[in-house]
């Protein structure tokens, strides 16, 4: 077990070649939104393309999509037909993974669950999707519900798990709120040794394991209970597997990146804190 700090970012970001091209550092898929929700989506790919992945597009239906591709010409929005994605996008999903893998050499990961909603045929289709791909996937937020009925999709795939303690007890049946650190620690890292996939418990430290190894987190502070920041996170830790990094370090270092730019962000804004704020301070964090 160990602490993360700052040197973990000299091994994520070391200097650029001059010869680089785009896609060399990463193209990030980001399936979220619904008829109600934009937002999710749209603060993960903000704050992935401040994390320094080359390319994101956003995946989401029509409403939430139009939405989003308002906000920056930074973002790109593929619109899904449709109030909520369900099972006849399938297709059309696995067929934009296979493009992004085809066109960024296998430098490719997918952010998904922000916004999707909870009915059912909405978690049928992440999970089918989940089945069917093969690269690295951040599972947040409606994704943790949809897979935490069928954790056996996890095995020999390369996702990583971001809950929150209520997100870890739907997912486990097992409340750590009222355990002691290593206590928690044990049993995050049971179910990730279980189900073979990395857990990232958020948290006063973050958790974060893949059932062998162990991380802690420091960063963060009281102000980051504002919504946005999970997804925030959910962007960072995409884009730096997209960069193909070795994954436990990645996503450690995402959970320090995000919880050092709240910190910062709230040294000024305080109270007023906004999840799009802590975006503005990613670059910054890196920086230093």
């Amino acid at each position: 077990m160990e602490y993360v700090d700052k040197k973990i970012l000299k091994e994520i970001y070391p200097p650029r070649p001059d010869n680089s091209h785009k896609y060399d550092f990463g193209y990030l898929l980001i399936i979220g939104g619904s008829q109600l929700y934009s937002g999710s989506p749209a603060l993960a790919a903000m704050a992935a393309m401040r994390a320094g992945v080359d390319l994101t597009l956003v995946v989401s239906p029509e409403r939430a999509a139009n939405i989003i591709a308002s906000f920056s010409p930074d973002l790109i929005a593929y619109p899904l037909k449709g109030h909520d994605i369900e099972p006849s996008h399938l297709s059309v999903l696995l067929s934009l993974t296979e493009s992004a893998k085809k066109v960024s050499k296998g430098k490719t990961a997918v952010v998904i669950g922000g916004g999707l909603g909870r009915d059912e045929s909405v978690q049928e289709t992440i999970r089918s999707y989940l089945t069917k791909i093969d690269i690295p996937a951040v599972i947040d937020a409606d994704a943790i519900w949809a897979i935490s009925s069928q954790k056996e999709i996890l095995k020999k795939k390369q996702f990583v798990l971001t809950p929150h303690t209520y997100e870890f007890f739907v997912l486990s049946g097992i409340n750590v709120d009222k355990l002691t650190l290593d206590e928690k620690i044990k049993v995050v890292k049971d179910f990730a040794r279980e189900f073979e996939t990395i857990i990232l418990l958020k948290g006063n430290p973050d958790i974060i394991t893949d059932g062998e190894r162990v991380f802690l987190n420091k960063t963060g502070c009281p102000f980051l209970t504002v919504g946005g920041t999970g997804d925030t996170l959910a962007g960072i830790t995409g884009a730096l597997l997209a960069r193909r990094k070795e994954p436990l370090k990645a996503v450690s270092g995402a959970a320090y990146i995000n919880g050092l730019a709240g910190e910062l962000a709230s040294k000024k804004l305080k109270e007023g804190v906004l999840a799009t704020d802590l975006i503005r301070y990613i670059p910054e964090t890196i920086k230093k």
